[in-house]
Parts: C-alpha cells; sequence; structure tokens
C-alpha cells in the first residue's frame, strides 16, 4: 500500500519542530542556572527570550517568503545550521550582552525558519486533513517542551548549563539537517476561474501579498494571534522558576514544564480533528477562553500536584488554539502566497512572545514575585478571545466577495 507524501512531510516535520523549536525555546530552563552561575539578573536572561522572539518573527516573514520562492527545503537546510551555531557559540559567551545576541538574535532568526515555512508546506499538501495535517507539524513542539526541558534540566545537575547548552546544538544540527531532506514542495494546486483554489479557499482574483497585507482579516487574525501569545508567553517562559520560588524541587519543576508540553501536543491534535469538524473559529475562541481561566489559576497553586493539575490545562489550551491560526490564514489567502502571509502573521505574533518574558521578569525583579504577570496575562487572554470572537470568518468573507 502506497503511503501519500504527505504524510511523510508531516512526519518530518513533526520531528523538526520538536527538536529545532523545542530547542531554541528552552531558555526558561537555564533561567536560575545562568543567573546563579553568571550573576546576571533574570530581567538581562529574559531579555535574550524577547530577543529570540523578535527576531524569530523577522524570521519567520523572511523565511515564509523564502519557501514561496526557493522551497523548503532549502530553508529548513539554513535554519538548521544556524541554530546549531547559535547554541553552541551561546554556551561559550561570558558577558551578557554576547549571551542575547547569539542565543537570541542568531537562535531566534533560525527558529524562524522552521514554524511557518513547515506549517504552510502541510497546507498545501492536504485538502481533506489539513488542519490536523498542521496540528500535528505545530504538535512537535509541544513535544519538544517535554523531551528537550528535562533533557537540559539533566545535563545540567551531571554537569552545567554551558555543557547543556552545547549539546542541544549539536542534536539540533544531527536532527534537523538530514529530515529536512525528507520535506517536498506539494504538487501545484489547481486554481479556478474565480481565483479560488479547488478545494473553495483562497481569494478572488488572486491577492498579491501587499494587498493581502491591508484586508482587514489579516489584521484581525494577527492581532488575536498577538494578544493570545502575549497571555500565554509569560506564564510559559517563568513556570519552572515560578514553581521553584513556591518550594518545588527543581527536577519536579522541570517536569511540570514537560507535562505543560505534553498536553500541548494533544490539545493540538484535538483541537485539529475539532476543527475539521466545527471550523477553526468557534474552536479558537473556545480554546482561549480555557487559555485564559488556566492562566489566572496559576495565580493561586502552590503544591506540585496543583501545579501539574494547572500545566495540563494550560498546555491544552494554548498548544491547541496554534495550528488555528494557520488554517484561518490558508482559508482566506489560499496557498499561493500561504508561506508569505502566515510568516507575517507570525512575525506579529512574535511580537507578543517577546512581551511576556520579559515583562515577568520584570515584575520578578520589581514586584518580588509573579502575581501581576498572570492577572495582566489573563486579561491580555481574555481580549484575544474577544476579538477572535467579533471578526468575521475567513472563509464567510471570501464567500461573500465571490457572491
Amino acid at each position: 500500500m502506497k503511503i501519500f507524501y504527505g504524510w511523510v512531510v508531516v512526519a518530518a516535520g513533526f520531528v523538526i519542530t520538536c527538536i529545532g523549536l523545542g530547542t531554541a525555546m528552552s531558555l526558561g530552563v537555564f533561567l536560575q542556572p545562568i543567573t546563579a552561575a553568571m550573576g546576571w539578573s533574570r530581567t538581562d536572561v529574559s531579555t535574550a527570550a524577547v530577543l529570540t522572539f523578535l527576531a524569530m518573527g523577522a524570521g519567520s516573514f523572511f523565511w515564509g517568503a523564502m519557501s514561496d520562492r526557493y522551497g523548503t527545503r532549502a530553508v529548513l537546510l539554513c535554519g538548521g545550521v544556524l541554530l546549531g551555531i547559535g547554541l553552541m557559540s551561546a554556551s561559550q559567551t561570558t558577558e551578557v550582552w554576547q549571551f542575547q545576541l547569539l542565543w537570541g538574535l542568531l537562535g531566534g532568526l533560525a527558529a524562524g525558519a522552521f514554524f511557518a515555512p513547515l506549517t504552510a508546506i502541510a497546507s498545501r499538501w492536504f485538502t481533506k486533513h489539513r488542519s490536523l495535517a498542521v496540528a500535528l507539524i505545530t504538535a512537535g513542539m509541544g513535544l519538544g517542551s517535554m523531551v528537550i526541558g528535562p533533557l537540559a534540566r539533566y545535563i545540567i545537575s551531571i554537569q552545567d548549563w554551558r555543557a547543556a547548552m552545547f549539546d542541544l546544538g549539536l542534536l539540533a544540527l544531527a536532527v534537523v539537517l538530514p529530515t529536512s531532506l525528507l520535506v517536498r514542495n506539494a504538487p501545484v494546486e489547481p486554481v479556478l476561474a474565480s481565483g479560488l483554489a479547488a478545494d473553495g479557499s483562497g481569494s478572488p482574483g488572486g491577492f498579491t501579498v501587499a494587498q493581502a497585507l491591508r484586508t482587514p482579516q489579516f489584521a484581525a487574525v494577527s492581532g488575536t494571534f498577538f494578544a493570545c501569545c502575549a497571555a500565554h508567553s509569560g506564564p510559559i517562559f517563568h513556570m519552572i522558576s515560578y514553581a521553584m520560588d513556591c518550594g518545588v524541587s527543581a527536577m519536579t519543576a522541570a517536569t511540570v514544564f514537560g507535562t505543560a508540553g505534553v498536553s500541548s501536543l494533544v490539545g493540538r491534535i484535538a483541537f485539529g480533528l475539532t476543527a475539521d469538524r466545527l471550523g477553526a473559529k468557534p474552536t479558537l475562541v473556545g480554546g482561549l477562553l480555557l487559555q485564559a481561566a488556566s492562566i489566572q489559576l496559576y495565580y493561586f497553586v502552590r503544591t506540585p500536584e496543583a501545579f501539574y493539575a494547572v500545566a495540563m490545562v494550560f498546555g491544552l489550551s494554548y498548544g491547541g488554539v496554534m495550528p488555528l491560526y494557520a488554517i484561518l490564514v490558508r482559508e482566506y489567502f489560499g496557498a499561493r502566497i500561504m508561506g508569505s502571509m502566515f510568516g507575517a502573521v507570525a512575525m506579529i505574533s512574535t511580537i507578543g512572545m517577546a512581551i511576556g518574558p520579559w515583562v515577568g521578569g520584570f515584575v520578578f525583579d520589581y514586584l518580588g514575585g509573579y502575581g501581576w504577570l498572570y492577572i495582566g496575562s489573563s486579561a491580555i487572554g481574555l481580549g484575544a478571545a474577544t476579538i477572535a470572537f467579533v471578526f468575521r470568518s475567513p472563509a464567510t468573507a471570501v464567500r461573500l466577495q465571490v457572491a
């Protein structure tokens, strides 16, 4: 029985996002070891995370456009090389600005080569199971949190943070580069005279990227994605440190972080299947409301058992909503400019991702705790749900224009 090659691409993308994005997003595990060893403040180290997300955002747009033009495989290979070099170089730094540039800018630019291009190519390969395929690609990020966090914590415990970071760079090179060779471009999708793709998605007349960036649907989807990421990025990044501040052991705190990662993996698949049945927009609204509620629960937890329980709900929600933005972009703008458009949406979302870690570090350094981080993040999460609820469904907007 011949296997549809789209599933091979999805499997390769799952592995790449697991290792590539899992390593790039693992800085929270290093937060306390680095500050203890180097004397840098949490705000200093958190600034590296800010730069990571900003560079990842710019990289998402750049690499997405490059994947539309030159193919996804070439982009993935470039990203894998940059990520390995960035992590290994960051492990040898002695000054905080060096660490911020190498981990933040170089590592973030590399990470941008994975998410948007792989999401775009998965959406091109599938019609019937598109939401599930995209969900599986992004599920690799959840598995990465589960695997990379405890792995880094274990290496730190037996050696130090420098050895752990260097080893993650080697792992990125060893896994991302050969796996990228399995990724192929999707067959060309037929386009109807109306300008829509054969499955009914896309835009009448075929938007250029410049035109698409000026549509209200782009503003709505990117605004929702921005607020969603601004809400959950701080709680994710400071999850381990907050648990340890509450008296939870370092390894237990790392497994709490991993639990959120596993739950986010389940959420991506479950929400992807739900979106295939009910549609992306209602699934997104429900997930955003659940995310806001679970963030607020962190304000009240203190015991390991409570941290595990909240991490499961939080991971389910923030992981579940992540694939849905790509589905909305694909439904409205079609496959032809999917890489560029989802890269643009992801670029704006990463500004939100950059805000949370820095604000969390600032709140801790100047207020002595994380309480206001969770209150503010929950409020922003409710704002994301509100935007998602009120904007017109992209698919509906296309049908109205065609009519």
